[in-house]
């Protein structure tokens, strides 16, 4: 049975092309505060992943999720700011600004502040690439977006001032990050709990 389908069940699923430019206009027009990935990097030839879950050929039985928090960005900054979907200020808004305020850590996080954190990512707009699985780090055996052209590419991350990722590799040392407690409940980026 060809059960390589399994690899893209998640929530929610992949839509048509109207939905997908649905989705497109709410990231465009504001709709969308938040740009974020529910990423479960569920491996596809395990046991206990997508691939026949409990010996069972029942859809109710595979794990839902796909990987894709390291393809998230990339994706974004490829689809909307280089198609000109959206423009680089609210790919920063979507992507790292909104996240703070809604948790209650802005301005210590998402901003470029004397006093913030020295959260930065360094990204090289023009860098092409192509996805490939065996080029990330998510822990999963396979990338729903093997394949895909991408222009713009994280090249540098830096963490409280220090380097942590360089050019795809990770240089940070263990314990060198410091929690920092969101609010407990979070507040919409208007306002509204």
């Amino acid at each position: 049975m060809d059960w390589e389908g399994a690899k893209m069940v998640c929530s929610p699923p992949p839509r048509d092309e109207a939905a997908q430019a649905d989705c497109w206009r709410g990231i465009e027009t504001g709709v969308f505060d938040l740009f974020s990935s529910d990423h479960c990097p569920f491996r596809y030839d395990d046991p206990q992943g997508k691939l026949n879950p409990k010996g069972s050929v029942n859809f109710r039985h595979i794990p839902n999720g796909i990987p894709g928090v390291e393809t998230r960005l990339p994706i974004l900054f490829s689809e909307g700011v280089m198609k000109g979907r959206i423009d680089l200020p609210r790919f920063v808004a979507l992507t790292s600004t909104n996240h703070a305020k809604t948790y209650g850590l802005y301005p210590q996080k998402g901003s470029m502040a004397i006093g913030a954190d020295a959260d930065i990512t360094i990204w090289d707009p023009e860098a092409k690439r192509t996805i490939r699985h065996a080029e990330l780090h998510d822990g999963s055996d396979y990338s729903p977006y093997e394949g895909m052209d991408v222009t713009g590419w994280p090249v540098t991350t830096i963490v409280a001032g220090a380097v942590m990722v360089e050019d795809g590799i990770l240089v940070g040392k263990k314990g060198q990050g410091k929690y920092r407690p969101a609010t407990t409940r979070p507040v919409g980026i208007r306002g509204q709990a």
